[in-house]
């Protein structure tokens, strides 16, 4: 078989940058070095930024296009017209941070990233240095919570290695995939290159030191869970869970992948969200729309702690649209409920810490 340019292009031309849907070929990225000697190809492709979260997994996608629409012998090489540096030791991925802490849910639409937000902006308020990154790669909703959604992260270099810097607001140092990608385009991306984009995010970003570093999981099992697991020795987890018995019943999931031997991340506790309804006009009444202690029960039959009960009402709903989250104002009900979740969260961790040993990343091997 012959190989030529025309048929390199037309792989690459399926490949889409997911900062803005366009393909390879459509953004210019092709470097002006492609050499094809029989079933050997090599070339570059550019980056505007040593910094990209996306070169990774673009580099990757390329080499899969090349062998699928080309031929599947062909030897690809494929470099960067950025300097790449080489990260630091696994065990020294962040060695300024002190506590990693998972906040995960069985299912979507039990309000996870709203308890995560409020959670990391009441640790600030309780004077931690905090560090949240939405590892949401396919419905990031920080920078909205935040009212961060125009900001665009710029890098910065530290011994010799150009790093993204977070955005920062209410005290919280925050990234999100969010950031970087066009919010009207639907983030289509197999799981790999997102696996690529999130350790580019822990690796390549100035978190310095930090109390806490949050990460807002997405719900369920999946991919982003094990590259988190595999990545970084993650403190603790905090399951969030609605009182109802179908989010429980994936809740339960959720705390088996987390308690399983060879994850083993211990459970920090539950949080019940949307406990009950509070008419605002009618703070002293509750009315319990999704059942009642559900996730206080699961808690006591799993033998680990519920860290709050938090209520549903709406301006939690409105605060955190607004990018102004609820514990902005501790003097609320919803307010005072998050702040207690953030000191029951110190306390947790502290115990966790004086009781158990540092958990250890996941090791995988190939055979």
């Amino acid at each position: 078989m012959t190989i030529y340019p025309k048929l390199i292009h037309d792989a690459l031309s399926t490949v889409r940058y997911p900062g803005n849907g366009k393909s390879v070929m459509e953004n210019e990225m092709l470097e002006d070095d492609l050499r094809i000697d029989g079933m050997k190809v090599s070339f570059s492709l550019i980056f505007e930024k040593d910094t990209d979260p996306f070169k990774k997994s673009v580099v990757k996608a390329a080499e899969t296009a090349i062998k699928t629409f080309v031929h599947p012998d062909v030897e690809v090489t494929i470099g960067t017209k950025a300097k790449t540096a080489l990260p630091p030791e696994p065990d020294k991925l962040l060695p300024g941070v002190k506590n990693i802490i998972a906040v995960s849910s069985g299912k979507g639409g039990v309000g996870k990233s709203t308890v995560t937000a409020n959670l990391a902006i009441g640790l600030a308020k309780l004077g931690f240095r905090v560090g949240l990154l939405d590892t949401d790669i396919f419905g990031p909703s920080m920078p909205k919570m935040f009212g961060v959604e125009e900001e665009r992260p710029y890098a910065d270099t530290v011994d010799g290695r150009d790093l993204i810097v977070p955005v920062e607001k209410y005290g919280v140092k925050l990234l999100s995939i969010g950031f970087f990608v066009d919010p009207d385009q639907a983030t289509l991306w197999r799981g790999g290159m997102a696996s690529n984009a999130l350790k580019q995010l822990i690796t390549d970003a100035k978190w310095g030191e930090l109390d806490y570093f949050i990460l807002d999981t997405p719900p369920g099992t999946s991919d982003i869970h094990l590259t988190l697991i595999q990545t970084l020795g993650i403190t603790g987890t905090i399951i969030v869970s609605t009182p109802q018995q179908v989010a429980l019943a994936d809740a339960r999931k959720g705390i088996n992948m987390y308690m399983n031997e060879k994850v083993n991340v211990p459970i920090l506790g539950l949080v019940e969200n949307m406990a009950w309804f509070t008419p605002q006009e009618l703070p002293d009444n509750k009315y319990f729309i999704f059942g009642k202690d559900g996730a206080k029960k699961l808690a006591e039959e799993l033998n680990v702690p519920l860290l709050a009960q938090i209520p549903l009402i709406q301006s939690v709903c409105e605060t955190g649209d607004k990018g102004e989250p609820a514990v902005l104002n501790p003097a609320s009900p919803e307010g005072m409920a998050f702040m207690s979740l953030a000191s029951k969260v110190v306390t947790q961790v502290d115990k966790r810490n004086a009781e158990m040993a540092p958990t250890q990343r996941v090791e995988v091997s190939e055979k």
